[in-house]
């Protein structure tokens, strides 16, 4: 299937990084050691898939971190390096190289080739924009059907049997997308290029074009349907062959036509330093990479990352320019068609509530603006009682768990006053582990001695009119008179200082504070109460409908 590794690959290796700082608790309690781990390990699954460890680490600080301080620079680089080196070792491949398509170029480029290398920049970018544009047509069509959409395994089994019925009758399309990349970028002089029918006679040069073309259109319209299927898979290495077959032609047409104008004054060079071998001067292989990194470029967006990928591939200083120059413009074509790359279409699509730290929006409001209403089953009060029955924790629980708030929380209050906060993971997997039912349970979740109350101030009477002190007493009665069976402590789960912003804050403020310290909500507070909680996925709203105003 038309599916690459390197997203399986990012993903485990961050599942890894998960895993081993749990082993450690000075990564195991703090959120910002932990994300700079899990950036390191993204970045070593890049340097497994592509042998790239420079690539690796400049992913790691062009696409997948908000914060990437300088420390963290160099122990990401230390474990790409690592992860080349056991690849190096275990040599997975049987080839003593890092990567299955590592290639060596020994002639160099040509001037009159530039106009070729931008014109395939060109390409490539408008063929990547044009990848995202069907692939969400693709999804808002195909996938909304509701079969598909009930059950993905259907369209898996559509996927895979319409692969199998297309792309067994050509030797190009049948090949795995890894080994195909491979021969469409080797030069002739080595590799198995020279027995696949790719380094032809100059005469049988249009038959090579018109057979790689049909393997062109087959599998970009491949990946176009298998992408996005319900299985593990990465988009770098099948656009990268969508753009190697599109070159791999570039590359055979520029070698016919040195062949059928051999006088011409472009091609002069070519005649009269030629040993006699076409690929002396042109080399199909040097194009179908620059295309597979131009269209990766329109899909992807990556810039100084791809081009480093693609030296580290080569490993040749001669071509630098070539594949920067098409990368440069494939990235200016892209943005001109379609403004989104694949990352940003899915996370639009699938409302993920992702804040883009190169962005820059401008707002005229402030965070009182988009607090929503305060709702008693948001939060918990322990004005009157420590003590909270269980099930109405769970029931808590629930409705914002059915809200999508799955990295939500609750705040705790007394007397208006925010005392606290307990994620809602935390409070699941507390309520999870409680040995009785939870109507028998009684949760303590504040530790702190406090006068009883039975009632909020007047002010806020009609807000908490469905909140029923007397039951809360008799809870606290109870609790005193041991007439419950179990008590539990939950103090070890509650945040005692969220991170609270002023209902007047500007709104930049609280875009800093989500992008910048990766927050999944902020507590509201006025003259020290508190006011409200407003949730990530709130936030993003609110800034995408901004966008879309402007």
């Amino acid at each position: 299937m038309s599916l690459g590794k390197e997203g399986p690959y990012v993903h485990i290796a961050t599942c890894i990084g998960n895993v081993a700082c749990r082993l450690f608790a000075k990564f195991n309690d703090n959120d910002g050691k932990r994300r700079e781990v899990l950036s390191a390990s993204a970045s070593s699954g890049v340097a497994v898939a592509f042998g790239s460890p420079l690539g690796g680490v400049l992913f790691g600080l062009e696409e997948v971190s908000y914060y990437f301080p300088p420390k963290t620079l160099f122990r990401t680089f230390f474990c790409c390096i690592a992860a080349a080196l056991g690849l190096k070792f275990l040599n997975p491949y049987g080839t003593s190289k890092i990567v299955l398509f590592e290639v060596r170029y020994i002639t160099d480029w040509r001037v009159f080739e530039l106009f070729w290398f931008g014109f395939l920049g060109f390409a490539g970018g408008l063929l990547g924009a044009l990848f995202i544009k069907a692939s969400k047509f693709w999804a808002t069509t195909f996938r909304r059907i509701p079969t598909i959409k009930k059950y993905p395994i259907v369209e898996v089994i559509l996927v895979a049997l319409i692969t199998g019925l297309t792309s067994f009758w050509n030797r190009y399309t049948r090949l795995p997308v890894a080994e195909l990349l491979a021969e469409l970028a080797s030069p002739c002089t080595q590799g198995s290029a020279g027995m696949t029918g790719l380094c032809p006679a100059a005469e049988d040069i249009p038959s090579v074009i018109w057979y790689l073309f049909m393997a062109f259109v087959i599998k970009a319209i491949l990946t176009i349907i298998t992408f996005g299927i319900k299985v593990p898979a990465g988009i770098y290495v099948p656009s990268m062959v969508v753009g190697g077959l599109m070159g791999r032609m570039v590359g055979h047409t520029v070698q016919y036509l040195v062949y059928r104008f051999p006088n011409s004054w472009a091609f002069g060079y070519c005649t009269n330093h030629s040993n006699g071998s076409i690929e002396e001067c042109i080399t199909p292989g040097v194009y179908a990479l620059v295309a597979a990194g131009a269209t990766m470029c329109g899909v992807t967006r990556l810039t100084i990352t791809l081009a480093v990928i693609l030296f580290e591939l080569t490993g040749s200083l001669d071509h630098v320019l070539p594949f920067s120059l098409a990368i440069l413009i494939a990235k200016w074509t892209a943005d001109a068609v379609e403004p989104y790359s694949i990352y940003d279409l899915l996370t639009d699509m699938n409302s993920y509530p992702f804040l883009d730290n190169k962005a820059s929006p401008v707002f005229d409001s402030e965070l009182g603006d988009i607090v929503p209403r305060l709702r008693i089953d948001k939060l918990i009060d322990v004005t009157i009682s420590p003590y909270v029955r269980a099930s109405e924790l769970r029931t808590k629980l629930n409705q914002l768990q059915s809200a999508g708030e799955l990295d939500g929380g609750l705040p705790i209050v007394r007397d208006k006053i925010l005392i606290g906060l307990i994620p809602v993971p935390d409070l699941e997997f507390a309520l999870d582990k409680l040995e009785t039912p939870d109507e028998e349970t009684m949760c303590l979740l504040s530790t702190s001695s406090h006068p009883h109350h039975h009632s909020w101030p007047d002010t806020n009477r009609n807000l908490h009119a469905s909140y029923d002190s007397a039951m809360l007493a008799d809870d606290e009665e109870s609790v005193s008179e041991n007439s419950v069976t179990e008590t539990a402590d939950l103090t070890p789960f509650i945040d005692p200082a969220p991170v609270a912003l002023d209902i007047h804050s500007p709104m930049d403020l609280v875009y800093q504070c989500f992008v910048k310290l990766g927050l999944r909500y902020v507590c509201v507070v006025s003259d020290g109460e508190y006011r409200g909680m407003v949730h990530k996925k709130t936030f993003v709203r609110y800034v995408r409908t901004c966008e879309k105003r402007s």
